[in-house]
């Protein structure tokens, strides 16, 4: 016989190994390498982003149905005819654009010098040592377990006094939020704090030894060197600011008092304000009550303002989240 006829010897079947590829093909080497791992990571993934995505979702679904949707009990979710006059109604009564551009420039004014703040402070707790260091640290987080209504009715009293005696409008204005951003009693100050002094942690303290030995001041490292390296951190801050104060209506009520037309607050008093502007909506003369769609809708156009920044800001936003150490 030839070298080219030989027989093709037949393989034994290797039960021992057949299984042990099954198991690496499903459970995997380290557990969570496996088919069945990912399965289950991705079902409890879906799980919770349903959770999450319902609301927002239910809401879109909603913002679009006419009025004779929103009392057919055969529709859910989606409707039978789209009706996109639900935002016209939202955008009249919300009284957009004015209490947007209002809402960019008080949250964002705001945001700016708490973000300011917040760093300063930062910094000086985690590179200096000074008197009472603990005490002013606990102090900070003291602010922040204190709930704000009964630090409230102080501060309504002080800025009142203030402006008895001195003839300065503040009441009805954005200097009470204003000062209290500077003294580092904005919204949730304390946490935007704790955010720059961890961070600032991180960072080497031999770069400012060196900055230092070349003649730099203490402002100089904070500003060439501290914040370059913090750029992720403080958009997250600002971010944070920015969001905390455009949906405070607690407190802004109560210093503002519908002085500046913001609009969560123009969104929190939809109901009422709907009632007196109906009958005013240009373009439709039907309208007569309210109903879920025009709260829906309404609701809608507050939130994407928000939605577009994050949308920006998202690459910044997530590394200032996930950074805990330097890359070389």
């Amino acid at each position: 016989m030839s070298k080219n006829n030989k027989v093709p010897v037949k393989k034994k079947f290797d039960r021992k190994l057949f299984f042990h590829r099954l198991r690496y093909k499903v459970i995997g080497y380290n557990v969570v390498d496996g088919i069945g791992s990912r399965i289950v990571t991705y079902t409890i993934l879906i799980a919770i982003s349903y959770i999450f995505f319902y609301p927002l979702l239910k809401m879109v679904s909603m913002s679009i149905m006419s009025p004779n949707d929103i009392i057919n009990p055969e529709v859910d979710w989606i409707p039978e005819k789209l009706s996109f006059l639900n935002f016209k109604a939202a955008w009249y009564v919300l009284e957009m654009p004015k209490t947007l551009i209002n809402s960019i420039w008080y949250s964002g004014t705001l945001a700016f010098f708490q973000t300011t703040v917040s760093a300063l402070t930062g910094f000086a707790f985690a590179r200096y040592q000074f008197k009472f260091k603990k005490f002013w640290f606990s102090m900070v987080l003291i602010s922040f377990i204190i709930p704000v209504p009964i630090v409230l009715i102080p501060r309504i009293i002080i800025f009142t006094s203030i402006q008895s005696s001195t003839g300065i409008k503040l009441i009805g204005t954005i200097f009470p939020q204003l000062i209290m951003a500077l003294f580092g009693q904005g919204i949730n100050s304390a946490i935007l704090i704790l955010i720059f002094y961890n961070f600032f942690r991180l960072i080497p303290t031999s770069l400012d030894e060196a900055a230092h030995i070349d003649g730099a001041t203490a402002f100089e490292v904070f500003w060439h060197i501290i914040l370059k390296l913090s750029v992720p951190t403080i958009v997250t801050v600002f971010l944070f600011s920015f969001v905390w104060n455009w949906n405070e209506t607690y407190v802004t009520n109560t210093f503002v008092r519908g002085a500046i037309k913001l609009l969560p607050i123009q969104l929190s008093s939809f109901d009422s304000v709907f009632g007196d502007l109906a009958p005013k909506i240009p373009g439709q003369a039907n309208v007569n009550r309210i109903n879920e769609a025009y709260k829906m809708a309404a609701t809608l156009i507050s939130i994407v303002p928000l939605l577009i920044t994050y949308a920006f800001a998202q690459k910044q936003f997530i590394a200032g989240i996930e950074n805990t150490g330097f890359k070389d």
